[in-house]
């Protein structure tokens, strides 16, 4: 979340609306973008952080999927037909207003129309290609994790040396082991199993949106709309169903149920083989929160306080059993 800070760097001058063709009522800040009231329909206003070649992919595989799959975000293009507007050095761009309510994960309805939802997208998405190879996962998991393992030693390193260490650094220093080990676990898993024979396997190759918070899929008519496809890339779909998973289940002591009740429903409108199940497996045994915690922390990733840095990190140590029970029930799943 970039908060405060973040909003005010932005130039909500009158004229760069008009650029966009756009008269302007009132504008609201909403997370991290502004909600605009126009005389043409409520608009998102986006300060865009990456290259005019990113955002040319997103609006690429956004075209593409939505030829067979129409709820996803819109962007509005501007007078010289162009989807953003570098405006006193920025780029911006705006976007049509997906209507809906966010998706409650507490809600067994609402999960199992995102994964529905989710099963067409993917779907729909099959066959789209890219040239930017940093949007190009696919058959680059192994490596990434082994990289992994590779910074959880250099976090180490930057724990020990301090000479004070704090109650963050003495938590890491307890659990780290444990942790390299799971990564090391999950490397091995994979190595043994169907990976890269997928990873060559057209169909199970999508679009994967890499971001499934809650606030990124919208429910209307019990219908489900993906937004924020700034992280969007190019993999094996249980990368995705991965990713949509772990983020319903941590806050619910790792429930097993709302794992099997989504991926029953992406199964309604996509299909998953006893190979991705397994391979999805593989990639649950990766230790995501704790991983990314050590790395927010030891790298500055996040402006955040010290007190906020540790009660996380308390809070993510405490779901190491619910996850170890959770990973046994997956491997009777399937």
């Amino acid at each position: 979340m970039l908060g405060k800070k973040y909003l005010s760097e932005y130039d909500l001058c009158i004229d760069l609306f008009n650029k966009f063709d756009l008269n302007v009522i009132d504008v609201v800040p909403v997370r991290n973008v502004y909600m605009a009231s126009t005389d043409k329909g409520n608009k998102i206003l986006k300060k865009v952080e990456y290259t005019i070649e990113e955002l040319k992919y997103i609006d690429d595989l956004l075209n593409y999927i939505r030829n067979k799959f129409d709820r996803v975000i819109s962007f509005v293009r501007n007078k010289d037909g162009k989807i953003y507007t570098i405006w006193n050095g920025d780029m911006y761009c705006i976007m049509d207003v997906v209507q809906g309510s966010e998706c409650n994960f507490s809600n067994p309805v609402d999960i199992s129309i995102a994964a529905r939802a989710l099963g067409e997208m993917h779907a729909a998405s099959e066959g789209f290609k890219t040239s930017l190879s940093n949007k190009y996962n696919n058959g680059k998991l192994i490596d990434d994790f082994k990289r992994r393992v590779q910074e959880m030693d250099f976090f180490k390193s930057i724990a020990m040396s301090h000479e004070r260490k704090n109650e963050f650094d003495e938590m890491f220093l307890k659990n780290e082991e444990y942790y390299i080990d799971e990564i090391k676990n999950c490397v091995s898993l994979l190595e043994d199993s169907c990976y890269y024979k997928l990873c060559s396997e057209e169909d199970k190759v999508v679009v994967c949106h890499h971001d499934l918070a809650h606030h990124n899929i919208l429910i209307r008519n019990e219908k489900a709309y993906f937004i924020d496809f700034d992280y969007a890339i190019i993999d094996l779909k249980i990368h995705d169903l991965c990713n949509f998973i772990s983020k319903v289940i941590k806050n619910f002591c790792f429930d097993i149920n709302k794992a099997d009740t989504i991926i029953e429903n992406y199964c309604i409108t996509n299909s998953l083989n006893k190979r991705e199940l397994e391979v999805l497996y593989a990639m649950f045994t990766f230790p995501e929160d704790f991983y990314s915690i050590c790395k927010d922390y030891y790298t500055r990733r996040k402006d955040w306080g010290e007190d906020i840095f540790l009660s996380r990190f308390k809070k993510k140590i405490l779901y190491k059993e619910d996850r170890e029970e959770f990973l046994r029930n997956f491997r009777k799943l399937i």
